[in-house]
């Protein structure tokens, strides 16, 4: 297998697949609360049912792939799939006006998020040997913050040269099929499909994963249910004097930082200590969380956390998913990165609910300061293991 910069070309395309997709779904993403508005009166009320209906459906079907990753060997199959199903519905929402309809596309995109995720991760790590997975993690978030830039960046150009949403929902059409092309030229080395059949079963129920691996996901999943919704962070821009047309900007420049330093950041992680480093992160997003509690926004300090959140986002992102590799036993890697996307799908929805209630009821200062609190409670876990 080629190599670039020390890493198989495996990564590499596995990278490409994920600006691309990434790119159409954020190109997406900002533009369906208007489309549903203008498409049915019950706009908000209507984007809640489907967006809630969607991810829990994507949360599910994590460990199912997970499952069926360490029993056949294959990932190809479930990425293709994975990559396929947004391929197809996200242009399709262009085309239909009936919501039963637009909620079983977005339960479809959903769906093949959560048909991939697992089995991806679960080949990157082992395309790599242990001593580079952060560094491996760390490209591949690079190539999906780059996609994160791109995407909305095109999609406000189309639609400033005079582009429809539903014409930008059809153009994503293109991006979708490349995916679809890179993933067939995706190298599965290092699997021998014979021998996953062969090996006795895995059990894929939450006790039979190990200790080590159960303690991390319980801290990650603590982490993640008070990490802020990146909304949140807009939102209290926008208090800080961020105007609507600067905001694009700041989440693009955000996004663009995160993409520079992931690869270079998590590379560190590889030689001082995976859970080490992931602890760091975290401590970071702490203080970053409090900063937005206790210090008034401004323009200056609103682009100055938001840069000092993109540095600690590079540095741990991609490192966390090496330490559920450095955890596991590879005949389980699928179904460890299943129950890892799973906890996570799960717990974000109450924990964005919950802060968005707090901030509504008694204050931003009052639900960032909370979020650190919990935030540091997963620290302490992580510092303890």
């Amino acid at each position: 297998m080629r190599t670039y910069f020390g890493l198989p070309s495996t990564v590499f395309i596995l990278g490409a697949i994920s600006f691309l997709n990434d790119a159409a779904s954020d190109a997406v993403y900002p533009l369906l609360p208007i489309f549903f508005a203008a498409t049915f009166a019950s706009g908000p009320q209507l984007l809640g049912l489907i967006e809630g209906a969607a991810n829990a459906t994507a949360a599910l079907m994590q460990l199912v792939s997970g499952r069926l990753y360490d029993k056949t060997g294959r990932a190809k199959p479930w990425m293709i799939a994975g990559y396929s199903l947004p391929a197809l519905s996200r242009p399709l929402l262009a085309v239909f006006a009936l919501w039963p309809v637009i909620l079983l596309l977005r339960v479809m995109d959903r769906v093949g998020k959560g048909l991939r995720s697992a089995p991806r991760d679960a080949l990157l790590a082992a395309s790599v040997p242990p001593e580079q997975r952060g560094f491996a993690f760390g490209v591949h978030r690079s190539a999906d913050h780059a996609g994160a830039v791109v995407g909305p960046l095109v999609a406000a150009a189309l639609i400033a040269y005079g582009w429809s949403i539903r014409e930008v929902l059809i153009a994503t059409l293109v991006p979708g099929i490349l995916c679809v092309l890179l993933t067939l030229i995706v190298k599965e080395q290092g699997h021998n499909t014979l021998a996953a059949k062969s090996a006795p079963p895995i059990d894929w129920r939450w006790s039979a994963l190990p200790a080590p691996l159960r303690r991390y996901l319980i801290a990650t999943s603590l982490f993640a249910m008070a990490h802020v919704s990146n909304m949140f962070m807009i939102l209290r821009a926008k208090d800080g004097g961020i105007t609507d047309a600067q905001i694009p900007l700041l989440w693009a420049g955000f996004s663009a930082l995160a993409m520079i330093l992931s690869p270079k950041l998590s590379s560190i992680g590889d030689r001082v200590s995976h859970l080490r480093w992931v602890n760091l992160g975290r401590i970071g997003y702490v203080a970053v969380a409090l900063a937005f509690a206790l210090i008034p926004p401004t323009v200056v300090s609103i682009i100055a956390l938001f840069a000092l959140h993109a540095v600690f986002v590079a540095a741990s992102e991609g490192v966390e998913k090496a330490v559920v590799a450095e955890l596991t036993p590879k005949a389980q890697l699928g179904t460890a990165f299943g129950w890892f996307h799973l906890l996570r799908g799960l717990v974000i929805l109450p924990g964005t609910a919950a802060f968005g209630v707090i901030w509504a009821q008694a204050s931003p200062m009052l639900a960032f300061g909370l979020s650190a609190l919990i935030a540091a409670v997963s620290v302490g876990m992580l510092w303890r293991r």
